[in-house]
């Protein structure tokens, strides 16, 4: 692997994630282990511009975020939050770096284990395939400190497992098993814990020799398919699928298979 081509000034002398790249792979670790990767404002910062420098980046088609293997993310920092007021709170807008991330257009494989709980299960939620260690366990226990989630978990958490199991998981606390949550929806594969990033890495790299702008595009599609009616949907994907033969990877993968060779793509 290779660092990443990201230069900024950070706003921290602290590094709390760190950036590779691997052929065609942007990957990104989470670097707070001994709190087990909380998410402070600062984290998400340096990591919003980071996923974002990867998006811009045109040899990079893929995106790997990763915790370590105690703990992908084990929730937010209460610690930064706990004194602060109703105003406060209103004023940092937290959640505004959020939104940058959800904007990242490239897939994002997520390898998963250990705690990933509150704003980590939220931060799992945004990435399209999870793969999962079998010591994950996974939940948003924020109703256990008087609150409760606020960046996209009674949201996304009811989407991905129905109504029922996210009422049972956020009003309770519960924490889910890996084969919980595959049974469920919430995550892609579940891996034995010594493979989970390398299982991660595998599945990007396979998704990197895809063409690059049908990856985003088929992303955006499925993404949508949560936001519209199915006719609307349908209406979406459509035309998603006719832009495709404007470019001339679409060119390049028919007739690569027409010919019995492997496609060559260049994201144009």
């Amino acid at each position: 692997m290779t660092t990443s081509i990201l230069e900024t000034k950070p706003m921290t002398s602290e590094q709390l994630i760190l950036a590779e790249t691997d052929g065609a792979v942007g990957v990104i670790t989470l670097n707070r282990p001994k709190v087990l990767n909380a998410l402070n404002p600062e984290l998400m910062h340096q990591l919003a511009e980071q996923m974002e420098a990867f998006d811009h980046d045109e040899s990079i088609y893929v995106i790997v975020l990763a915790g370590s293997e105690r703990a992908f993310a084990a929730g937010a920092d209460i610690g930064d939050m706990a004194d602060r007021s109703t105003i406060e709170m209103y004023m940092r807008d937290q959640f505004a770096t959020w939104e940058r991330v959800k904007k990242i257009k490239k897939p994002i494989v997520a390898a998963v284990s250990g705690f990933a709980l509150g704003g980590g299960c939220e931060l799992m939620m945004h990435c399209d395939v999870i793969i999962a260690s079998d010591t994950s366990q996974i939940g948003q226990p924020e109703i256990n400190l008087g609150v409760m989630p606020g960046a996209g978990g009674t949201q996304r958490l009811t989407k991905a497992i129905g109504k029922a199991q996210a009422m049972d998981v956020i009003l309770t606390g519960r924490f889910l098993s890996a084969t919980e949550a595959l049974d469920a929806g919430l995550v892609s594969r579940v891996v034995p814990v010594e493979h989970f990033f390398t299982e991660a890495l595998k599945v990007a790299k396979k998704m990197a020799t895809k063409g690059p702008i049908a990856l985003r595009l088929a992303k955006e599609a499925v993404l949508k398919a949560h936001e519209m009616h199915l006719s609307e949907g349908l209406e979406y994907e459509r035309k998603l699928f006719y832009i495709l033969f404007a470019t001339e990877d679409q060119k390049e993968g028919m007739h690569a298979f027409m010919e019995k060779r492997k496609p060559e793509f260049k994201g144009k």
